[in-house]
């Protein structure tokens, strides 16, 4: 098996691929076919994928527990990125392609989508929530995770809700459901809040770390990974009463039932089994790289009613009582 790496493109260029299903890359190794319509004109992705001898599969630099790079630049690791290979097992059996090469396309919130429009990457697993909007553009697996977005902050700094973020400064990621979200609270709430947007997570915790920002608005479980890798987690909180769920999805392109039937097979495989709890304990229950912290983030018995009855739908279970 053969494991490559492809650069990312700047976002510009990539609204361009969306709309004209044109492929900039710059990886020659594969004779890929890019954009929607000719992936369609294939036959779809697993027509694509075995015509070009390869999978590309997106992944994140800084989501951590779910999709991220620790020591190795050439290798992404986490939760999600467990998942997705078991997906990329399921291709080759499908395919009865054993020596099918695998190549990783590193994604951000604002590149996501468009990569996988535009057939540069042929599914991602990460940390992308599955809802309505989102629904238009890709098609979402089965969720595999499902979040409350809270707030970080400083143990100090005075903030324990929402409603304290009134005169102080708020971070949250760029392109995120959540950078939507607060903004919509601030102004709905005439709050004297200024609000900063971030590229990724990792750059959102530097600003709170380094005095840019009083808070960090984001999904609680990657605020938990930020806490992880701190210098000092201790000197950090997770703060507020969630103001919303979500749900945690693989995206792929749309009108592909034959591909999204083998993601949706994988991950029911990995639920039924069992083999999700180990997967969810080496990630969530005991230390992970870079630092070796453990994040104690126990199994919500929300996330617990999803793996035992799977669903592809944006819309969560209320909050367990």
């Amino acid at each position: 098996m053969t494991y490559s790496f492809s650069k990312p493109l700047t976002f510009a260029a990539l609204v361009a691929l969306a709309l004209t299903g044109c492929n900039n890359s710059s990886d020659t190794t594969t004779d890929e076919a890019t954009g929607t319509e000719a992936a369609a004109d294939m036959g779809g992705t697993l027509q694509k994928i075995k015509d070009s001898g390869t999978i590309v599969v997106g992944h994140r630099d800084s989501s951590i527990p779910f999709s991220y790079i620790a020591d190795d630049p050439n290798q992404p690791m986490g939760y999600a990125h467990d998942l997705e290979m078991k997906v990329v097992e399921a291709v080759k059996q499908e395919l009865d392609m054993p020596d099918l090469n695998v190549r990783y396309n590193l994604i951000t919130s604002q590149t996501r989508i468009p990569l996988v429009q535009n057939g540069t990457v042929d599914f991602e697993c990460g940390s992308t929530t599955n809802n309505e909007e989102r629904q238009k553009q890709v098609a979402f697996s089965n969720g595999f995770f499902e979040i409350g977005t809270r707030l970080l902050t400083n143990v100090d700094s005075g903030i324990n809700s929402f409603d304290d973020l009134e005169g102080n400064t708020l971070v949250t990621t760029a392109g995120t459901t959540s950078e939507r979200y607060i903004r919509q609270y601030v102004d709905e709430n005439q709050m004297d809040t200024n609000i900063i947007s971030a590229k990724d997570h990792g750059e959102g915790f530097l600003m709170l770390e380094n005095g840019r920002a009083d808070a960090f608005m984001m999904d609680d479980v990657l605020l938990a990974g930020e806490k992880a890798k701190a210098e000092n987690p201790d000197e950090w909180v997770i703060v507020g009463e969630p103001q919303s769920f979500e749900i945690y999805g693989c995206m792929m392109r749309n009108d592909d039932p034959e591909f999204k039937a083998v993601v949706d097979d994988a991950l029911t495989e990995v639920f039924s089994s069992g083999e999700i709890n180990s997967i969810y304990d080496k990630w969530f229950l005991n230390p992970i790289p870079p630092k070796n912290v453990n994040l104690n983030f126990e199994m919500s018995d929300n996330l617990k009613a999803l793996i035992a009855n799977p669903h592809d739908s944006a819309q969560p279970q209320a909050a367990a009582e």
